[in-house]
């Protein structure tokens, strides 16, 4: 990710605006802490502005913020600048509609497609008097912190209760210990320092270990533990067991069928998702349906189906009664709201009794195609023999890293250890870094 590239991403978004918005197009800006964010900030705005677009700039907010601030200013698009949970060397641009939600495959390849046209691009450049001007919005802050409030209604307190949070030196810093104190909670602030290096470094849902201890420390009620760009969370309870995305979908999953209000009777998770997920919510006469591994595809799953609630194991949950992409801020908010309102503990709420698993991860050189290894194969189709009905395996790469993830997933925990380790050998063998070098 150079400024070159996202100089040419901001001039072909800009392209496909101007195809469709029929009027001059306003795009929105935001980014997380590391330090290229500055750097390319700049480029895509300049491509943006240097193609006929208006620009507004926010700053560093969570990617949900972001979201939220392109529908609600009536933008045409909004750009977020992160690499979400990876180290502060890597950035990434991703780009969502004016609805808020992340633009679908057609337009992303239509903007990939004119980045790799130079003469297109040549094309984009508008004349002097119709370049795009670019303004900074001084009260982002204040907009996304008055939508999260608002989706917890303005009866339910946090007063009385202690709460950790680790912002991850990443996009929530200001707001989610804003948030929080607003809410009336005694807010104990990790991760709050960003100095454009240390973004997700030894803190945050990486590292959800940091909460855990401070929780401890402090006595707290719950901790909450941010990624860098805000979208996803792990909680941990008042005894330091930790909450995962899994946890979450159990436990609102159950209240919201409860109250009526968990549309089609509907969980939408991925194949990644704990097979425990699946018998806490069928107690419950609630159904789970799986995906491909991927917000995206979540997403895509409940927007079909019109569900309104999904999400993967990573703490990555999709609230789609009140927002268009995960939001970590969100889920935090409305288990703690669970908590004020059944007078339980996080710990107490809990409805997942975890299915023992095992993920193993190989780094690879090359993502060829797994199903061409016979060997590898063969013991894929063993182990599913083996576990039958009451265990799981799954053989992926890595959608953010080169690396391929092997999931082993059964109630006994030795058998599950030494079929993921044979696996994971297999893979390394056929496809390692390794055996690339």
């Amino acid at each position: 990710m150079t400024p070159e590239t996202a100089l040419k991403l901001g001039r072909a978004l800009a392209c496909v605006l101007r195809e469709s918005a029929g009027r001059r197009p306003r795009a929105l800006i935001g980014k997380d802490t590391r330090l290229s964010g500055y750097m390319l900030e700049t480029a895509v705005a300049a491509g943006l502005c240097s193609s006929g677009v208006d620009v507004r700039l926010v700053g560093p907010l969570p990617t949900p913020g972001i979201a939220f601030l392109t529908a609600s200013m009536r933008c045409d698009a909004g750009v977020v600048i992160s690499a979400s949970h990876n180290g502060f060397e890597d950035n990434g641009i991703k780009f969502f509609g004016r609805d808020g939600f992340k633009l679908d495959d057609t337009v992303e390849a239509r903007i990939e497609g004119l980045v790799n046209d130079g003469a297109a691009l040549s094309a984009t450049r508008v004349a002097p008097a119709e370049i795009g001007k670019a303004f900074r919005v001084d009260d982002a802050v204040g907009r996304y912190l008055v939508f999260l409030k608002s989706c917890v209604g303005r009866k339910v307190s946090f007063d009385g209760l202690k709460v950790v949070v680790d912002c991850a030196n990443g996009a929530a810093y200001r707001v989610a210990p804003e948030l929080l104190t607003e809410l009336g909670a005694e807010v104990v602030s990790l991760g709050v320092d960003p100095n454009g290096t240390n973004i997700n470094l030894g803190c945050g849902a990486l590292c959800p270990h940091t909460v855990r201890q401070a929780l401890l420390d402090h006595r707290a009620d719950v901790g909450v533990a941010l990624d860098g760009d805000g979208d996803r969370v792990l909680l941990v309870d008042g005894r330091g067991d930790f909450f995962d995305g899994d946890d979450v979908m159990a436990t609102l999953g159950r209240r919201m069928a409860r109250q009526g209000t968990l549309r089609g009777n509907t969980v939408v998770a991925t194949v990644m998702s704990n097979f425990g997920l699946e018998t806490a919510l069928a107690e419950a006469g609630v159904r789970l349906v799986r995906t491909e591994v991927g917000d995206p595809a979540v997403s895509r799953a409940m927007r079909q189906g019109s569900y309104n609630l999904g999400g993967e194991q990573s703490g990555h949950l999709i609230f789609l009664d009140h927002a268009t992409t995960g939001d970590g801020l969100l889920t935090a908010l409305l288990m703690i709201a669970a908590m004020v309102e059944s007078g339980r503990s996080l710990g107490e709420l809990r409805a997942l009794r975890r299915t023992p698993q095992v993920l193993h991860s190989v780094a690879v050189r090359e993502r060829l195609p797994l199903g061409q290894f016979p060997d590898l194969a063969q013991l894929i189709q063993h182990a599913e023999q083996q576990l039958g009905a009451r265990g799981r395996v799954l053989v992926r790469y890595s959608g953010t890293e080169m690396v391929a993830r092997v999931m082993v997933e059964g109630e006994d925990v030795s058998t599950i250890e030494a079929l993921a380790q044979e696996i994971a050998q297999s893979v390394d063998r056929n496809v390692g870094l390794r055996r690339a070098l």
